[in-house]
């Protein structure tokens, strides 16, 4: 169903539901306009991108467009009715459904598997070359996740005054592959247990450790750099370079030629099609440059293009402030709100925090605007969400840490008692994330079900004409809604 919705406030400041419209967006627009140019672009060089790409955008421009089915939702006391269109659940490009996964995805973590212990948020970056090499082989980024969570995990046990093999920690990562500036930056966000657990005499307890000092962090990074050069060097992926600390790899040999100049120019953010191909994506300067100032304070540390954060934690209390870094860190790659239009026609994108060089906005052509959406979509069955330790499902203790219960059973652990999470409805979504309440009518506050799910053409075609008829579609939304072709529907910005 349609993931998210506009909100609106009304008499009282309170939140009413209206349905998402997303052609009505600048992103939709954008999309719908250049994405056939960029696809005969790129046949007349006699290439094609792989169909889970192009299978990414035909679905969201689709998504969210009643034209396309939608469910008949209706009160029981005064026959008001709404109709529900269906969403593309993609999640690569689409704004709503990555809104939808990033509440569903908190909500989850918060809900049915992070306990009531001190969470702390561990960043890591990697060099150009890595991110490239992730994008290119997903199977190499899940084992050097692997060698990152064992370092991570044997500091904090250490830590504590216990050998790695005696105790338990726990982590659930998310791989965020995007920039604030629509650039491919492939790292991970790790919330970690900040303790770890102890089986002392068949008694399980969470024993905290100190946060760590910037020294700690500077080691670690050296040492998780270090443990991923060598292993890649192992796999023949990559070879180090002897006169500086940076690693080279050898470019893949398997991969689609096309794609991996997208991905590459992404990363490096450069302009990957057009006259202006490999120059660097245009910048806007709007503030001074900030002054080089050292980061003690931020406990980070950067070794040979690595970086290692770990600044940010939520206390056992504070599950509101958890559940917001949670989505944050689930958050979609494109905000909406930050992107507009220059006077000249090309795409301009507001940075989230300006650069240090007083950077605060990227331009893009428009075509080159497509390519870096194209270079964010993730290959199909990638997970981008990994558990860990006791975390993970096979661990014999997660049904006794989680708050969900849900695994192998282990009495001796004791943990807060917390609601079981449910896999959220639409309404549930709504009532969550912008404290809207979809169930009882907003004009009788009587009871509101599903009646119908519309998917024939010819029947959404009447349906459609007769909102027209009594008013409640204009004349010109009509004309996009039930085109001849069925095709996408033709956008008036342009």
């Amino acid at each position: 169903m349609d993931a998210f919705s506009t909100v609106s406030l009304s008499r009282g400041n309170k939140s009413t539901y209206h349905r998402h419209q997303p052609e009505h967006t600048l992103l939709y627009q954008i999309v719908e306009r250049y994405w056939p140019e960029f696809c005969g672009l790129i046949e007349a060089q006699g290439k094609s991108l792989p169909l889970f790409i192009q299978k990414e955008f035909e679905d969201y421009l689709r998504c969210g467009l009643l034209e396309h089915g939608f469910l008949r939702v209706r009160c029981d006391n005064c026959h008001d009715e709404k109709l529900v269109a269906f969403s593309c659940k993609r999640r690569g490009i689409c704004p709503s459904c990555g809104a939808r996964r990033m509440a569903e995805s908190a909500a989850l973590l918060v809900d049915g598997v992070l306990p009531e212990r001190p969470i702390r948020q561990w960043v890591l970056t990697f060099p150009f070359q890595l991110r490239f090499l992730f994008a290119s082989y997903p199977e190499i980024m899940s084992k050097v996740l692997g060698i990152v969570y064992r370092v991570l995990s044997t500091h904090l046990a250490h830590k504590g005054g216990f050998k790695a093999c005696d105790v338990k920690s726990g982590a659930v990562t998310l791989i965020q592959r995007f920039g604030s500036a629509l650039n491919l930056n492939i790292h991970y966000h790790m919330l970690f247990l900040d303790g770890v657990y102890v089986n002392h005499h068949d008694k399980v307890r969470f024993v905290r450790t100190k946060a760590p000092t910037i020294s700690e962090l500077t080691v670690l990074v050296h040492r998780i750099s270090q443990r991923v050069g060598a292993f890649l060097e192992r796999r023949g992926l990559l070879v180090r370079d002897m006169e500086t600390s940076y690693l080279m790899f050898d470019e893949p040999s398997e991969e689609d030629e096309l794609l991996q100049n997208v991905l590459g120019h992404s990363i490096t953010y450069r302009v990957a099609t057009g006259p202006q191909q490999g120059q660097k994506v245009l910048t806007l300067q709007t503030i001074a440059p900030q002054p080089v100032e050292e980061e003690s304070s931020d406990r980070v540390a950067k070794v040979s293009g690595f970086s290692l954060h770990a600044g940010v934690m939520a206390e056992s209390h504070e599950r509101k402030k958890l559940e917001h870094l949670c989505r944050y860190i689930t958050r979609p790659p494109i905000a909406e709100q930050r992107l507009s239009l220059t006077s000249t026609g090309n795409v301009r994108y507001a940075l989230k925090t300006p650069f240090r060089d007083g950077t605060t906005h990227v331009i893009f052509n428009p075509l080159d605007f497509i390519g870096k959406l194209v270079a964010l979509i993730p290959r199909p069955r990638v997970n981008l969400t990994r558990y860990h330790g006791v975390f993970a499902p096979n661990c014999a203790w997660r049904a006794g840490v989680s708050p969900s219960r849900r695994g192998k059973r282990q009495p001796d652990i004791k943990e807060p008692k917390l609601p079981t999470h449910q896999t959220m409805t639409w309404s549930r979504r709504l009532k969550r994330v912008f404290s809207i309440d979809i169930n009882p009518c907003q004009s009788c506050a009587g009871h509101v079900r599903i009646i119908a799910c519309i998917e024939e053409p010819e029947v959404i075609k009447k349906i459609l004409n007769h909102l027209y008829s009594t008013g409640k579609l204009s004349q010109d939304r009509l004309q996009l809604l039930l085109p001849e072709d069925r095709g996408p529907p033709k956008s008036s910005l342009y």
